[in-house]
């Protein structure tokens, strides 16, 4: 029912519930499409800056001095920008160029469209093809700003991924991009003399970046989770179910070396798991041991991936960004140095990963490996 205004000639509902409902509905409506021609606009430009790169690229190919094609495109800017405005500014013509000399079309019209101007020029400087495509499909399963993108890329996702990856063979119940090692911390604000709990304290109170330490698709379950085998309780520190791998993810905390011990114990944890709370349609249960030292020699002996386990170090600090680089090349360069010797000893080889799908090693590509 509604009635017309005795002063002014308007039409007004006599129920202000409706009026509600009706402007949250219409205001739902404008969001949505907000949002899809946004994402539209987004691929366009995409599109359209790497389209102008790749133009640029080929009208200036053909110049034997790299001088004049520099102030060709200088020319070029000063004309954009006065026409289009300041983002067609030289350096940004330069990144147009490069995004169009380092991708081609099929994959900038399928995984990018996630992807921003601002995301890609976070990843045109990174030194591989490899690099690039971890960090953008990252950016795509997490929705990820440009904020946590830099983030990553700061903290050497990529590689510690890798790092972590190099510790599986082919029997290995862990999957591939499971885990990072080592896992930097320092966002928790942990002093020197720490202890266990401290440590899962300051976990709990930062849950939002320790999960984005992890991965995508990490969702916190319980802290201590009780294990009640007969008359005896034990506790899990932490539990995990990761959404991508659809299994759940026990993480035990650890102060000092890693020890042979710790796999009879995450074993145990693991199998009630599996027993108790694993549910239908999921993956067996996995587990990380998380340590000061993570002592990856004894873990290799201990074939732990075969038993669904993995062991990585912790860092409650950041190191200066050299040191950093220094201290993850040499971990690479010896676990590196493990798979050679699996090679030499005939054991299983090591899996690789080539644009985020699995592939096992060939016959053809062992001497490149």
């Amino acid at each position: 029912m509604s009635k017309i205004s005795k002063h002014k000639n308007e039409f007004q509902p006599t129920d202000v519930e409706p009026a509600n409902v009706l402007f949250s509905n219409v205001a739902h409506i404008i969001e949505q499409r907000k949002s899809t021609i946004m994402s539209v606009a987004n691929n366009q430009i995409v599109l359209m800056f790497w389209e102008i790169g790749r133009y640029i690229n080929s009208a200036i190919l053909g110049m034997e001095r790299a001088e004049y094609g520099k102030r060709i495109v200088a020319t070029l800017s000063r004309q954009l920008m006065q026409k289009y405005g300041s983002e067609y500014y030289m350096r940004n013509l330069q990144r147009m160029m490069q995004f169009a000399e380092q991708f081609d079309f099929e994959i900038v019209s399928t995984l990018w469209t996630q992807l921003s101007w601002s995301h890609i020029r976070e990843l045109l400087p990174l030194k591989t093809m490899e690099e690039k495509l971890y960090y953008a499909e990252e950016v795509h399963k997490g929705l990820l700003g440009v904020r946590d993108l830099r983030h990553i890329i700061v903290r050497k996702a990529f590689l510690r991924r890798n790092n972590a990856n190099l510790q599986l063979t082919r029997q290995s119940k862990i999957p591939f991009n499971a885990f990072k090692d080592p896992v930097i911390l320092d966002t928790l604000g942990l002093k020197d003399n720490f202890l266990e709990s401290d440590l899962e304290q300051a976990i709990l109170r930062d849950i939002e970046n320790f999960i984005l330490e992890f991965g995508v698709g990490f969702t916190f379950v319980a802290r201590q989770k009780r294990v009640a085998i007969d008359d005896d309780d034990y506790k899990i520190d932490l539990l995990f179910y990761n959404r991508d791998m659809k299994r759940l993810v026990a993480i035990d905390l650890k102060i000092g070396k890693f020890k042979p011990s710790h796999k009879g114990q995450m074993e145990l944890y693991l199998n009630w798991l599996n027993q108790h709370d694993r549910r239908e349609g999921e993956e067996a249960p996995i587990g990380l041991i998380l340590c000061t030292d993570a002592n990856r020699k004894v873990a290799e002996l201990m074939e732990l991936d075969k038993s669904g386990i993995a062991v990585a170090e912790y860092w409650t600090k950041l190191p200066p960004k050299e040191q950093f680089e220094s201290k993850i090349q040499e971990i690479m360069a010896e676990a590196k140095e493990r798979m050679e010797r699996r090679k030499v000893l005939g054991m299983p080889k090591v899996q690789k990963q080539i644009d985020y799908f699995l592939e096992e090693n060939s016959d053809e590509n062992d001497d490149e490996d």
